[in-house]
């Protein structure tokens, strides 16, 4: 949506008339107006969520009279409730005739209310901001061609390595006072007691290793996997950031503060499984949740903009996961967590397996 736009209203009755006009900021103001006739049908339904909510003495909830009613909470406030009722219907109608792809809640501001006369509002609310994509391929064919051979290459160094940290695991520790050692004398006195590396330790390992050369060749193969996988996300967050840099977008507040409070509920969720409140770990690392937000926000910024590139790319590809695919990812959410909801667990499914195969489609932009 480029310009201001007043269209012909639809055959819904919800509504007279609205004008849609861009706003910066990726947001939208939308002047509508709601035909009396219209918003006082919702009178009854006022009157009673009004006379559910409300307590008079001397009668029950939901029974009070509608004379008693109106004296004890106003005109007004039934007015409000009537119109409350017209605007959530009349937005959800507006937003359809006119696409507007809005996200998160409006703020609506009532500019005319008075019985008998046409009900009168403004609403501003953050839209799914435009975007002009990039060459997609070609920054993605860089991004690969970028990539380091070397990140999946496994040296005798890597075995090496993965022996001494095995011998280390079983290293006994009873007669050394580490406390007194400096870290070199800490280094040297676990160095000296590594068990010898032979065909009975590594059997000792498992059931897996049959001799040493067995253990190498499997360790080999684990290591050439995980470089393997390291590799993929390396590359990823390379084609990442070679589209997000290359693409320009209007981020709405709404969005940035959605994935900020993401994070959040993340880091509380990480921090209190190792015991630690946010509370706490706020006063011992002398910072606000402001201050912490702040550090996080351009992170968010650039996670939020990632996904609408994804979405846009999923969108003109054409590319989506099959319904057989999200119900076995949702599956999976709620075995691992009794308490989600079905619907959510949906929609992050459907995101989260929509996101792999647009990866998986610029992976081949090389080919």
């Amino acid at each position: 949506m480029t310009s201001k736009q007043s269209l012909p209203k639809t055959n819904r009755a919800s509504y007279e008339s609205a004008t849609v006009t861009p706003l910066d900021g990726s947001r939208v103001e939308i002047i509508g107006v709601i035909s009396s006739s219209e918003w006082e049908k919702y009178r009854p339904q006022a009157l009673k969520s009004l006379n559910e909510t409300v307590t008079i003495d001397g009668f029950r909830k939901g029974n009070v009279p509608e004379n008693i009613l109106v004296a004890k909470v106003g005109e007004a406030a039934i007015l409000e409730e009537m119109a409350e009722s017209a605007l959530s219907r009349a937005y959800v109608e507006i937003a359809i005739d006119h696409k507007i792809d809005a996200i998160g809640k409006p703020h609506i501001q009532v500019t005319k209310l008075a019985k008998g006369n046409p009900l009168e509002f403004k609403a501003v609310t953050a839209v799914v901001p435009e975007i002009k994509l990039p060459d997609y391929r070609a920054l993605a064919a860089t991004a690969i061609k970028q990539a380091s051979p070397k990140d999946i290459e496994v040296t005798d160094k890597d075995i090496d390595d993965a022996i001494v940290r095995v011998r280390k695991a079983h290293v006994s520790h009873e007669g050394h006072d580490h406390a007194k050692m400096t870290p070199e004398e800490h280094e040297k006195s676990i160095m000296d007691s590594l068990p010898e590396f032979n065909d009975e330790f590594v059997r000792g390992l498992g059931s897996d290793f049959t001799d040493v050369e067995d253990f190498k060749k499997k360790v080999r193969l684990m290591i050439g996997e995980n470089k393997k996988d390291e590799a993929k996300e390396k590359t990823r967050l390379g084609i990442a950031d070679a589209l997000t840099d290359a693409t320009k977008i209007g981020l709405p507040d709404v969005m940035i503060e959605s994935e900020l409070n993401r994070t959040q509920a993340q880091f509380e969720q990480d921090i209190e499984r190792m015991g630690v409140k946010l509370e706490d770990y706020l006063k011992h690392a002398k910072k606000s949740l402001e201050d912490i937000r702040a550090e996080w926000r351009p992170h968010a910024e650039k996670k939020a903009k990632l996904q609408l590139i994804l979405n846009a790319i999923a969108t003109k590809e054409n590319i989506k996961p099959d319904q057989a695919e999200i119900d076995a990812e949702v599956s999976h959410i709620v075995s691992h967590y009794k308490d989600t909801d079905r619907e959510r667990a949906a929609t992050y499914a459907e995101t989260i397996l929509t996101n792999e195969k647009v990866f998986q489609f610029l992976e081949k932009s090389e080919k």
